[in-house]
């Protein structure tokens, strides 16, 4: 009788280690892209909602179009801006980038 851990038969190939470590993340696909990639927070100038406080978003460009005191030169909008009272604490406190798990 044959040693049954010494098989090599197609039933038993799933035997042993595999070329990647058995880790999913090592092929890059859609949906494991972003993982282990620097990104911005959500607050942050450049994050989902940050940039909707810029001149170019869509609460900032609404601002700016309005003019006055709201835009980014005005007494308001200047203290919406990253380097404002408000958009500055802001970027501060909840601005930068995370690191995504990888």
């Amino acid at each position: 009788m044959s040693n049954p851990s010494t098989k090599t038969e197609p039933e038993r190939s799933h035997i042993g280690p595999k070329e990647t470590g058995g880790t999913a993340g090592v092929t890059k696909t859609p949906a494991n892209s972003a993982l282990g990639v620097d990104k911005p927070k959500m607050f942050d100038a450049q994050g989902v909602i940050g940039k909707q406080f810029t001149e170019d978003g869509a609460i900032g460009g609404t601002a700016q179009s309005i003019g006055g005191p709201l835009g980014k030169e005005g007494m308001v909008g200047s203290q919406f801006t990253e380097h404002g009272s408000i958009g500055g604490s802001v970027q501060n406190m909840m601005g930068g980038t995370k690191r995504t798990a990888s």
